[in-house]
Parts: structure tokens; C-alpha cells; sequence
């Protein structure tokens, strides 16, 4: 397809760049290099050179052959959010989750030492810390991260946060590597995770994994406020429904996977 703009300023490799980010879409989030350059009508080495600009900037990740986005490209828009899908099949979910327990509800996803909220179902609190799509936390001292994290090995698990966090945010709990991965085994163990007032004064979360079958994608959490919710309710009341949630969009999600591709 032709790539020539409407005036002399006109980046040509910009567009191809830009190309190459919305070739991901629903079915197709993991591309090898000859799937992309058939996706673009671009030529293998071109898509090449642009596939290692983007692993080095961030925005994609290499999986043995294939690539797919990572969260950063929320920074640029929704691009990401649109490859996965996650957003509409969580929706539901994540409100009828937020009117059961009247809690706000997210679904993060792991970029580096940090998590990035890819949806939400919010309810009018005074909260904290203001949470909104994009939002980006330590992911250790987050229930949603502390789920991420416990998925990874240990040489992966030290080399993720051996990146410095992007959010801005220095967070309460400064945990050993003993601690640290003492918390990260009781939360495999058990299939979720808690922070108490761990990131934040006054921020109680839980979270669980999303799995679509394959492996786990995201998670998703209730997040409450302390001196309204203890431990207790969020464990007996919030967490039962959290997991069924949790299990429904991963069920969701890998029913979308699996639809055959419409071509034309």
C-alpha cells in the first residue's frame, strides 16, 4: 500500500513504525517477522529494523520467533488495549464485580518493575492515590503486581525489578530479597494476592490472576479503602467473588482467541 503523505514533512518511516503497531489485532496478538511483513505489505528487513526499534524503546517484546505489544504502548494511545481485546471482554465483568462488592476494580498488566492499569470499573471514593486507565504503580507493593511477579522465575523476577519504577511513587513497604520472595511464594501457593497499606497510607487491595488458557495475562483486583474494609471482609466477602471473576474474563478471553479469524 502506498505510504506517501500530503506534504514534503511527511515521515515515511514514522507511518511504517505506526503500521507495524495496529498490524496487532483481535486473534492476532503474538506475530512472527514474516506474518508482519505480509500484515503491512512491508518488506522483511524494514519490518525488521522497526520490530528491534521497538523492543529496544519498550513498546514490543520478542517471544522466541514471534512479538507482541507490552502496556507501554498505552503511553501512545490505545493500540495495545485494541490488540488484546481485554477491555471489552472485561467490562462486564469488572462492573458487576464493582456492584458486588461496591469497591472500584482494575486489571493491570506488567511493564518492567511497574504495573499498568489497562481497565477499570470505578466507584465515587476518596481514595489516595487517583487510579485511572494507563496509571502506573511499583508492581511489588500492589496486590495486582505481587500476582504478576509470582508467575516469573527468579533470574526474570530480578532482572524485572532491577528496572527502575516509572510511576513517580515511592511506596511504604522497602521489603529484603528475603521478604520479598517469601511474600511472592505464599501468593503461588495460595493464587492471590493482598497489599495492606503496603504502596500507600489507607490503600487495601486484593488481587488474582486471568489466565486465557495459555498463561496469565493480567489480574485483577478489588482495591478498598483500609478504614473502611478489614482483612477479614476483604478475604471472606470480596475475595470469593474476585477468583470467579477472575475466571470468567480468563474463560472469556480464550473463547476470543480461539474465534477463527474473518478474512476480507
Amino acid at each position: 500500500m502506498p505510504r506517501t503523505g500530503t506534504g514534503p514533512d511527511f515521515i515515511e518511516a514514522l507511518a511504517r513504525g505506526l503500521e507495524v503497531i495496529t498490524a496487532f489485532e483481535p486473534g492476532r496478538e503474538a506475530m512472527s517477522l514474516s506474518e508482519l511483513a505480509t500484515a503491512t505489505g512491508l518488506a522483511r528487513p524494514t519490518v525488521r529494523r522497526i520490530l528491534l526499534t521497538l523492543v529496544e524503546l519498550g513498546y514490543v517484546r520478542a517471544d522466541g520467533s514471534r512479538y507482541m505489544l507490552t502496556p507501554r504502548v498505552l503511553d501512545l494511545g490505545t493500540a495495545y488495549v485494541g490488540s488484546q481485546g481485554l477491555w471489552d471482554v472485561a467490562r462486564p465483568h469488572l462492573q458487576e464485580l464493582s456492584a458486588q462488592t461496591r469497591e472500584s476494580c482494575s486489571i493491570a498488566q506488567l511493564d518492567g518493575s511497574d504495573i499498568v492499569y489497562v481497565a477499570r470499573a470505578a466507584v465515587p471514593k476518596i481514595v489516595g492515590l487517583s487510579v485511572q486507565v494507563g496509571t502506573r504503580f511499583p508492581a511489588l507493593q500492589t496486590s495486582l503486581g505481587k500476582v504478576l511477579l509470582a508467575e516469573l522465575s527468579g533470574a526474570e523476577l530480578d532482572a524485572v525489578l532491577a528496572e527502575p519504577t516509572r510511576s513517580g511513587l515511592t511506596p511504604l513497604w522497602q521489603p529484603s530479597k528475603r521478604e520479598r520472595d517469601a511474600e511472592l511464594r505464599q501468593v503461588r501457593a495460595r493464587g492471590w494476592a493482598m497489599t495492606d497499606q503496603q504502596l500507600a497510607l489507607g490503600i487495601r487491595s486484593i488481587a488474582a490472576p486471568v489466565n486465557d488458557g495459555e498463561r496469565v495475562v493480567a489480574s485483577v483486583n478489588v482495591n478498598t479503602h483500609a478504614a473502611e474494609t478489614t482483612v477479614e471482609r476483604l478475604v471472606d466477602h470480596h475475595l470469593p467473588l474476585l477468583l470467579r471473576t477472575a475466571s470468567d474474563i480468563g474463560a472469556d478471553l480464550d473463547r476470543l482467541r480461539s474465534l477463527p479469524r474473518v478474512v476480507g
